[in-house]
């Protein structure tokens, strides 16, 4: 090779390292106001709901590590400070990871006492329409230091918050989060506005558990309370009422078919879900992940 060609070659090598290096672009925080000091946070992961107040700022869900700065940034631009409480709505890497920074920085997280333990185990999380996602141990700074069982009540920023689980449902250790004072409340991934749910089955998850779980929080709450979702943009009672209510159909509709023998192949041919298809998307994991709680 000439020197010229040689030259040619490693400017043109030189040219594409920056783009190489360049570490994947971090999405823009969003925010919704739901009520006085009381924000809805969109970036990357799982919603997050900030409350802003005279004592602080206590947020349900805090997404990914690298994300942490910048929600960090928008809670300071809408008048708060360091973060104080992390609820964890449950365990998932995309709206939990963010422990790993908050934890270590003194911020008290609080968590149902099922995802806890979940956090301090090696875990796979079989998303079906992709590879499995391995989610490994927290470390300790990065593990809630508060759990509850079924209930707990927190007072913060003069109102009453409430934590409610009702069993398995998306996963072992959900968690509702209830402002009394503002009327709203946050539901994780039990409830997902975004699209069809994911059940994690292999991790204790059931479509007859998200059922159930949506229907005690809606005997919670009133028609008036905000409802925001694990994903998606944020809704009302009523949206959470005609999700449970299509749920309950397409539970039944597969219940029919698996007394019958039917496999998954067949249920999926069955396209028990094509009256929402439309609306919610591919049918895929939802089926698979359903058949499998129904069938174990």
């Amino acid at each position: 090779m000439s020197a010229a060609r040689l030259i040619t070659a490693v400017l043109a090598v030189l040219s594409v390292l920056p783009c190489l290096a360049q570490p994947p672009e971090l999405p823009e925080i969003t925010t919704e106001k739901v009520g006085e000091d009381l924000y809805v946070l969109f970036g990357r992961g799982g919603n997050i709901l900030a409350s802003i107040g005279d004592q602080g700022v206590l947020i349900v869900d805090d997404q990914f590590p690298e994300l942490a700065i910048k929600y960090r940034a928008t809670i300071r631009e809408l008048g708060g400070g360091a973060i104080d409480f992390v609820v964890n709505s449950h365990w998932h890497y995309d709206h939990a990871d963010g422990n790993k920074v908050l934890g270590p920085e003194g911020s008290w997280i609080i968590s149902q006492a099922n995802s806890r333990d979940m956090m301090t185990k090696d875990n796979t999380i079989n998303t079906v329409l992709r590879p499995p996602v391995d989610q490994p141990a927290y470390p300790p700074p990065a593990l809630p230091i508060a759990t509850f069982e079924e209930r707990m009540q927190l007072h913060f920023n003069g109102e009453r918050i409430d934590l409610l689980h009702y069993g398995p449902a998306h996963t072992t250790g959900d968690t509702a989060t209830v402002f009394r004072g503002h009327n709203a409340v946050h539901m994780g991934d039990v409830y997902n506005n975004s699209g069809y749910p994911f059940i994690d089955a292999d991790n204790g998850g059931s479509l007859d558990g998200i059922i159930e779980f949506c229907t005690a929080v809606l005997k919670e709450i009133d028609e008036d309370t905000v409802v925001v979702p694990g994903h998606g943009p944020v809704a009302t009672y009523k949206d959470m009422e005609e999700y449970v209510a299509m749920l309950t159909t397409i539970r039944d509709r597969l219940a029919k078919l698996i007394a019958k023998g039917a496999s998954l192949l067949e249920v999926v041919a069955a396209e028990p879900t094509a009256d929402w298809d439309d609306a919610k998307g591919d049918p895929t994991r939802l089926l698979d992940r359903a058949y499998a709680s129904m069938t174990r």
